[in-house]
């Protein structure tokens, strides 16, 4: 990430900070749903972005992170904050086993892509039937609004807790981008036989980076569960977190630091905006988001922030 960059994702985070101030809740609930799903998208973004590893089923993440946090706090009685760490850790926990079955069988590309697919539906249908998940009915938390139980009694609060995580990620991907670490993942993505012919250990790689791409959408998950105190198995493991995910890093701008963030307050704009002026049509917003996809790659498969770079570059 460039110093402009820096700078203009660290401005875009402040007038964000600022919005909860004299905001709606209608307006707060936007924001939230965004910044989980910028959440969401960073963690898709190290593993497709810098890695070159696309995934089509990052909601098994996602959902690892939200039930593992309910099912502690319903059925252990465990503390919200402890729960939601423990979700992180649950997510973390799937992507390595998926990692490990994947990457140890050498898959790559749209065969990867199928595999994260599968697992998510396979983990979708088992939490539709598992008791201790609610089975098709979902979990609902119980109101209990004290920040020891991680719920406040404004909207505003949790919306600064969301938007302290995706500065925290933010910061933690860019200083990936300059480690060593960031410089294997990249050999990776470019050409992965020569990597290894040079010696890096692209197995070790590809899992570090599935584990913390996991952990981080796990995050988002927990974030979800605590805002809207439910969770069932299609908004948990369903495609539309995978395909916002993926979405909003793309639009944003694929393998850069602020691009996802970018990428979801732009698609959730567009998708509300269209919803005001199309009405409650179902589905009307997730055919806009097959229209973006479409003109991105078609126009500017840089992304927002990936074009507005090379713009620069040419007026320079």
């Amino acid at each position: 990430m460039t110093r402009r960059e820096t700078i203009l994702a660290t401005a875009l985070l402040a007038v964000l900070a600022a919005v909860p101030l004299a905001a709606s809740n209608t307006l707060l609930n936007f924001l939230m749903t965004a910044l989980v799903v910028a959440l969401a998208a960073q963690g898709w973004n190290l593993l497709a972005g810098f890695g070159g590893q696309f995934s089509f089923g990052h909601a098994a993440f996602f959902g690892a992170g939200a039930y593992a946090a309910a099912v502690l706090q319903l059925g252990l009685g465990v503390n919200a904050w402890v729960a939601c760490g423990c979700g992180v850790l649950a997510g973390a926990a799937v992507g390595w086993v998926v990692g490990a079955l994947a990457f140890r069988a050498q898959l790559r590309g749209s065969y990867f892509a199928l595999i994260t697919l599968a697992f998510a539906e396979v983990l979708r249908i088992c939490a539709n039937a598992a008791p201790v998940t609610g089975g098709a009915a979902g979990l609902l938390l119980a109101l209990d609004a004290r920040p020891a139980n991680f719920q406040f009694s404004s909207r505003a609060a949790f919306v600064w807790i969301a938007l302290a995580c995706v500065a925290a990620v933010l910061a933690g991907t860019a200083a990936i981008a300059r480690s060593r670490f960031g410089a294997y993942l990249a050999a990776v993505r470019e050409n992965e036989d020569a990597a290894r012919a040079l010696g890096v250990d692209t197995l070790a790689v590809k899992l570090r980076a599935i584990t913390l791409s996991a952990a981080i959408t796990a995050a988002a998950g927990c974030l979800y569960v605590q805002y809207f105190l439910y969770v069932d198995s299609e908004i948990a493991f369903g495609t539309r977190m995978s395909i916002e995910a993926l979405l909003a890093a793309i639009v944003g701008g694929i393998g850069t630091v602020p691009g996802p963030l970018v990428g979801a307050l732009a698609l959730h704009g567009l998708g509300e905006l269209t919803k005001l002026s199309a009405g409650r049509v179902p589905g009307v917003d997730l055919v806009l988001f097959g229209l973006v996809l479409v003109a991105v790659i078609a126009f500017a498969p840089a992304g927002i922030v990936g074009s507005v770079r090379r713009l620069r570059g040419r007026a320079a």
